[in-house]
């Protein structure tokens, strides 16, 4: 669940301490659990609940385009797309679309039921995940052209 916690916040020890928090109020529910669906896809929901519980008391917000002029991102080139540097692509991201894209494109989450989670509208999150998306292809293609020209 450590990993679900740290695909929403970046600091690994914020995470770590959201997992715990999660797994207290898995325990104090685990009576609500009715067994339907997995006991792993409920104890999932919770935790990213958690996840965005915790991002909205740290001033949870939907960023703009701005936002990214302020990203210092400095690039690698050994292995450039394996899974350490896309989690860094994705920790790259402002809170609002990392959450959104992690929501809908690692979690599943449909537009409608990201929005209800996020206090949203649906063309709020459709929008998210478009400049999010389109962010980290432009971040994608330029490594690949750095590691081209490298080689």
């Amino acid at each position: 669940m450590l990993s679900v916690c740290r695909r929403y916040v970046k600091d690994i020890h914020f995470a770590e301490d959201v997992m715990v928090s999660g797994f207290v109020k898995v325990f104090k529910s685990l009576k609500s659990f009715r067994g339907e669906g997995s006991f792993e896809g409920w104890i999932r929901k919770i935790m990213v609940r958690e996840c965005i519980s915790h991002l909205r008391k740290n001033q949870f917000v939907v960023f703009d385009d701005c936002a990214f002029e302020k990203l210092d991102f400095k690039t690698q080139n050994e292995n450039q797309f394996d899974a350490e540097y896309i989690q860094h692509l994705i920790d790259a991201l402002p809170d609002g679309y990392r959450t959104v894209f992690v929501l809908y494109a690692v979690e599943g989450y449909k537009h409608h039921e990201i929005a209800q989670e996020l206090g949203i509208s649906q063309s709020t999150s459709k929008s998210q995940l478009f400049k999010a998306r389109k962010w980290l292809q432009e971040k994608l293609k330029e490594q690949n052209s750095i590691g081209h020209a490298t080689r």
